[in-house]
């Protein structure tokens, strides 16, 4: 970034080394390449290894795939194209901001977001975007293509650094992915697995879906907190003396007064938001409804109510947006709304071309076994050591930190160590819901940092729009700050929730131990 100076500070020295070697790192895109390529020659050199690794869900041995082998680079090769089609975040992104991209160039987000800061206090602007972020997991991977870019938006609005906004958004949405006072479709997931591991020694255990609930609402004040003071007296100083904001004028939002027309638009967009919305509450609240899986639960995975998220957020963008556009004048034709999907799209190409690299490196190293060995060796090591339940919950947030920047996906990862932690703790006496809650805390704090996170670059394309220098650096040395602060006090609060005996979630038949 430019106008770097020399900090004053031991934190913003480190910081600005951390941003310094980081920018050197390559580009996204070639960084990818050049990881495929690294796990191309590892797979090779460690196929022929032994391992006494075992697979806790197969109970097969854990090898490595040589992916140099003749008939693996042949699928490698055949699969490239399915590969990069079925990159889960690529259609999330693209999807979700073709009916965005049109409700910001319509005008509705801008006028949104004016009289959103009419009634906020300045001071409160932080608290209630993270506070919105955290509450964006409920709709899956959402926050990432609308809360994040917003907050950079309504940042720069207010006359603050927009930087600082997309980094206490990045904090709430990913940082706190597991505190959220609203359940999600998570809490089954991940309580599925735990409850397995858990009927391992006690097969006629019984777990609550949200038997996480009470410590990850009461979680999302720490989150909020934590990152209200940081990003208000750590990161929004040091950019405004290190990040001078350079993006093009035009794209950028202006905090000009609202105009009648313009007021009266907005209003036509959200009464037909809320319509939209009524409606569905009604189609998901019928009798039979189709947008409940076979069960009836609507916040399942398999509920087509949860895999319409990305689609109903298109929606319910692009038709105000479009009603907006045309009272307010902003549309004249439907040229005008392709025009805008269309400008969205342009946007988007740098992210494609990323997310090309990406996609290919996270099924080879998946079908290399790499990331598998890493997670089961590194919970086996862990568990070597016999250290006390606190002391072992601790280790675990760290030990899944660290995985987490390897391999991101949250139940993979707990589908892996989950056999090992939950029986292992289950007979020092704590509670297979306490082991999920360290979990689900180590599981959150580093996923802001690791350039492996599938999204991480879309959020630096989002900090090009301001700051057009910032690379992987410059985001990285912005979020370290939230994951070493979120490492200490949100494990601390978890070893004090526990240990003063409040109850993690609603009660199941495995009850918690006074600490």
């Amino acid at each position: 970034m430019s106008g770097s100076q020399e900090s004053s500070t031991l934190l913003n020295r480190i910081l600005d080394k951390v941003e310094k070697v980081g920018n050197k790192l390559p580009d996204p895109a070639v960084m990818f390449f050049g990881l495929l390529i690294i796990v191309w020659i590892f797979s090779f050199l460690l196929s022929g290894v032994q391992f006494d690794a075992i697979h806790p869900l197969t109970g097969e041995n854990v090898g490595i795939n040589n992916l140099l082998a003749g008939d693996e680079m042949a699928d490698f090769l055949a699969n490239m194209v399915g590969t990069f089609m079925g990159f889960a975040p690529l259609g999330v992104v693209l999807v979700a901001m073709l009916g965005v991209g049109v409700a910001e160039r319509s005008g509705f987000i801008n006028v949104a977001i004016k009289l959103m800061l009419n009634v906020t206090p300045k001071l409160l602007l932080t608290p209630v975007l993270i506070l919105v972020a955290i509450v964006s997991h409920t709709a899956v991977d959402a926050g990432y293509v609308l809360v994040i870019p917003l907050g950079g938006v309504i940042f720069f609005a207010a006359g603050r650094h927009p930087l600082a906004g997309i980094a206490a958004a990045f904090a709430g949405v990913s940082g706190g992915f597991s505190a959220n006072f609203v359940p999600s479709a998570i809490d089954p997931l991940l309580q599925g697995f735990t409850q397995s591991a858990a009927q391992i020694l006690d097969p006629a255990i019984q777990l609550n879906p949200l038997n996480n609930y009470f410590f990850t609402a009461a979680s999302s004040i720490v989150v909020v907190l934590v990152g209200w003071y940081l990003t208000d007296r750590v990161i929004e100083p040091r950019l405004q003396k290190n990040a001078t904001i350079d993006g093009d004028q035009e794209d950028m939002p202006v905090l000009d007064d609202v105009t009648p027309r313009d007021r009266k638009a907005f209003y036509a967009g959200v009464l037909t938001m809320v319509v939209g919305l009524v409606a569905l509450y009604f189609a998901a609240t019928t009798e039979n409804t189709p947008l409940a899986d076979p069960t009836g639960e609507l916040a399942s995975f398999t509920a087509p109510l949860m895999q319409m998220i990305v689609p109903l957020i298109f929606l319910l963008f692009i038709i105000p947006g479009i009603v907006h556009g045309f009272i307010s004048g902003s549309f004249k034709n439907s040229q005008d709304v392709i025009g805008a999907m269309t400008k969205s799209m342009e946007d988007m190409s740098y992210y494609m071309v990323m997310a090309f690299f990406c996609a290919l490196f996270i099924k080879a190293f998946g079908d290399s076994n790499l990331g598998t060995l890493l997670s089961i060796k590194g919970a086996q090591f862990l568990s070597s050591l016999q250290l006390t339940g606190g002391v072992t919950m601790v280790g675990m947030i760290i030990l899944v930190a660290f995985i987490n920047l390897f391999v991101g996906s949250a139940s993979a990862k707990w589908a892996l160590i989950s056999p090992i932690f939950v029986p292992m703790l289950m007979q020092l006496g704590y509670s297979p819901d306490l082991t999920q809650a360290a979990y689900r805390v180590g599981d959150s704090i580093s996923n802001i940092i690791t350039p492996l996170l599938p999204y991480f670059p879309l959020v630096v394309l989002y900090c090009q729009r301001y700051v057009k220098s910032t690379g992987i650096g410059s985001l990285v040395a912005m979020m370290l700050p939230f994951t070493f602060s979120l490492l200490v006090l949100w494990s601390a609060f978890l070893i004090i929730y526990w240990m003063i005996g409040i109850p993690l979630g609603f009660q199941s038949n495995y009850m918690y131990p006074a600490g």
